[in-house]
Order: C-alpha cells, then structure tokens, then sequence
C-alpha cells in the first residue's frame, strides 16, 4: 500500500481512494489526525517570510538564472 508525505497509508488507486474519501465524509471511518512533525511552527513561518524576502529582492536575470540551474540540476538528475 502506498504511503503518504507523513508515512500514513494510501489506498493504491483512484477507486479505492474514492470509497476512502467517501468512508470519511460520511462518518463511516475516523479521518487520522496529523501528527506533530517536531519542527517549530515559528521557525517554519519564519523561513515562508525569508524566501519571500530573498525572492524580492532578485532581479529578473537573477531568478532566471537560478531557474535555468534548477532545471538544468533536474534533468541530470532524471538521465541518470
């Protein structure tokens, strides 16, 4: 059975995965709660606000640039 970000179990296909969402919608089955991931929310809203900062700052040419290596970083990444 496939697993989710978090580890939680998944149903395999879109059908099975359709009853399940069903099975919760009408109360059949409890939706498991999202756990704690141990990372501190403060910290994680920080970091949000930091990109978004650095993001402006960049110029147009900049962030093309660190696209063009991302994309580059990917594709050697998938012909391997």
């Amino acid at each position: 059975m496939p697993r989710g970000p978090k580890g939680e179990k998944r149903p395999a296909d879109v059908t099975s995965n359709a009853v399940h969402v069903m099975r919760i919608a009408t109360g059949e089955i409890e939706e498991a709660p999202l756990e704690d991931d141990g990372k501190d929310k403060a910290a994680q809203a920080m970091g949000r606000k930091g990109g978004a900062a650095r993001a402006e700052k960049l110029t147009p040419e900049q962030r093309a640039e660190i696209a063009r290596k991302g994309a580059k970083m990917r594709w050697a990444a998938r012909q391997k």
